[in-house]
């Protein structure tokens, strides 16, 4: 018991002296540091560094109302705390430094979209629905203020929730809910709307309705990439599509269904105002492999089978073009659909008829669903123009050129092959290789100044400039927090390859004032894209987008 009585008592007397030491050594170090931080308050140092800060500062005038000639005096000082100098005595603005605040455009303009205004068309002719056609106000009929967003307006819900559901604030219209309440196009609860995936022409859903199309052709091997739907509704059909790895574009036009385009782009489903009337759509030719109408109302085949003539231009060779509604299966749906057996059958043979002409070969009729396919290549066609002699092939016309251009009635040409078994235009590879492959436009050597190596180094630089935007822009590297992109001048759509990994999609344009029409190509690789003059308004509704790209625009457009 002594001896540890004894060895606690050493512990203790070393712990107290050791104590005492750290004590005595953190004195030591914080006089030490003390003086040290006094040591540049002083001296020439601080003077030297006063002079040279001063001498880069701009000199300005000082008058002090108080002279102190005496600073050892005891008398008291009156300290004046007023400023004496203002931002503007320091950096003076120019006029050109100012800017001019657009102000807010009332709220009933919340959904104008400048060049489809509905009640702007009705001073255009009616006849084939120009009138719902492009129509861009004049300079003088220009507004200049921000579109407002509506009341109550909140940011979208994220893919892929937003294919099912969307705000009600944003987009105010309860019309289809009323009009479709039987379709299953959409439905109102609440504070949002909700997409069942019902269609006009198929009741049970839209992924049901894909999967019926994909026993009658391949859909899951990678051959189809790219589709348009004619006539939309609310895009059911393309945002189904698209879990499927097929990039969609739908379009319908601004009419009594005011609000269906406006739910396809909430919905997060590339779509755009548009419609099939007198000008070709703004697509390249063989863009697409695929076009489907679900009772889109179009008049197929009137007018000289016109409209099926525009089909065929943009679908691609080998490309699909798909019918639902009148007139198919009109032996089991006449009664309903309101039309005698008689008129129906006649829509029915002018549909085959104009299918024929253009050499398209009828794959299938199974219940409610008809599916012709595009030749390949148009040697036998050429052959068949003895018998059927309309359309004519088109002559001297460029096929891609499709910016207020009239739709003829003359087949556009595919190119030339060596083999009845060849591709017109060379074989595409299957998606996702299709991304990174020469496109043939670019193999052929088609595309002016684009060569296939010119075409890989601009594939990975966009990949290192889309990683550097990211870094910049936390937002777009953040999974899920933008959908909508569009890339105001694609070129060969790098920017858009660079992001084919993140849930997104990008619409592409190419302007019309580009020196090089590269659309052809951006298709080409799997992507979608379309036409537009910058000097215009889009033809899509206010807050479209969740991000917007612009790579070279102001160059393009500098001098004018």
């Amino acid at each position: 018991m002594a001896i540890l009585a004894k060895l606690s008592h050493s512990l203790t007397s070393i712990i107290k002296k050791t104590n005492l030491y750290y004590v005595a050594a953190t004195i030591v170090l914080c006089c030490t540091f003390y003086v040290i931080g006094l040591w540049p308050q002083g001296g020439d140092v601080t003077s030297r560094q006063l002079s040279s800060t001063a001498s880069i500062l701009p000199t300005l005038p000082c008058n002090p109302s108080i002279k102190n000639t005496n600073p050892n005096s005891g008398s008291s000082i009156s300290i004046d705390f007023t400023a004496h100098h203002t931002a503007d005595d320091l950096v003076p603005l120019s006029s050109s430094a100012s800017v001019n605040h657009y102000p807010s455009c009332n709220p009933e303009l919340s959904e104008y979209t400048p060049c489809e205004d509905s009640k702007r068309s009705l001073k255009f002719d009616r006849n084939m629905l120009a009138y719902r056609e492009r129509h861009c106000p004049e300079k003088n009929e220009l507004l200049k203020c921000r579109i407002p967003a509506p009341f109550g307006y909140k940011p979208p819900f994220r893919w892929p929730q937003s294919r099912d559901s969307v705000w009600y604030a944003n987009v105010p219209h309860k019309h289809l809910t009323v009009e479709k309440a039987g379709q299953n196009w959409v439905r109102f609860k609440g504070d949002r709307f909700t997409f069942p995936g019902g269609g006009t022409m198929f009741p049970r859903g839209a992924d049901a309705y894909i999967d019926d199309i994909g026993k009658l052709i391949k859909l899951k091997d990678g051959s189809i990439r790219t589709a348009i739907d004619t006539g939309c509704g609310v895009a059911s059909w393309g945002a189904y599509l698209l879990s499927r790895d097929i990039l969609p574009i739908s379009f319908a036009p601004k009419d009594t269904h005011e609000a269906q385009v406006q739910f396809a782009l909430e919905r997060g489903v590339p779509a755009l105002i548009g419609i099939l009337a007198t000008n070709r759509l703004p697509y390249p030719a063989r863009a697409f492999d695929m076009a489907h109408c679900s009772r889109c109302l179009i008049p197929w085949g009137k007018y000289d089978g016109l409209y099926l003539i525009e089909v065929d231009r943009i679908l691609r060779p080998g490309g699909y073009w798909i019918l639902s509604g009148p007139p198919v299966n009109w032996q089991g749906h006449w009664r309903g659909w309101n039309r005698t057996a008689d008129d129906l059958k006649a829509e029915q043979d002018q549909i085959e008829n104009v299918a024929r002409s253009l050499c398209w070969k009828k794959v299938t009729q199974r219940g409610d669903l008809a599916i012709w396919q595009k030749p390949t290549n148009h040697v036998h066609c050429k052959i068949n123009r003895k018998v059927f002699r309309n359309p004519p092939f088109c002559q001297e016309q460029d096929p891609d050129k499709a910016w207020y251009t009239k739709i003829d009635a003359c087949l556009s040409p595919l190119p030339e092959v060596s083999s009845v078994k060849d591709v017109a235009g060379g074989p595409l590879a299957n998606w996702p290789e299709r991304l990174t492959a020469v496109p043939p436009r670019i193999a052929s050597s088609s595309i002016e100044g684009v060569t296939a190596e010119g075409f890989s180094e601009d594939t990975e630089l966009w990949k290192k400039r889309v990683a550097h935007y990211k870094v910049l822009d936390s937002q777009l590297a953040e999974h899920g927090r933008y959908r909508n992109i569009l890339d105001m001048n694609a070129w060969l759509g790098g920017f858009a390859a660079a992001l084919v990994d993140d849930p997104v999609w990008v619409m592409n344009i190419v302007p019309t004032e580009a020196e090089v029409n590269t659309l052809g190509v951006i298709f080409e690789r799997g992507l979608i894209g379309t036409y537009q003059s910058w000097c215009e308004a889009m033809s899509t509704y206010p807050r479209t987008y969740d991000f917007i790209h612009a790579d070279s625009v102001f160059t393009l457009y500098q001098d004018r």
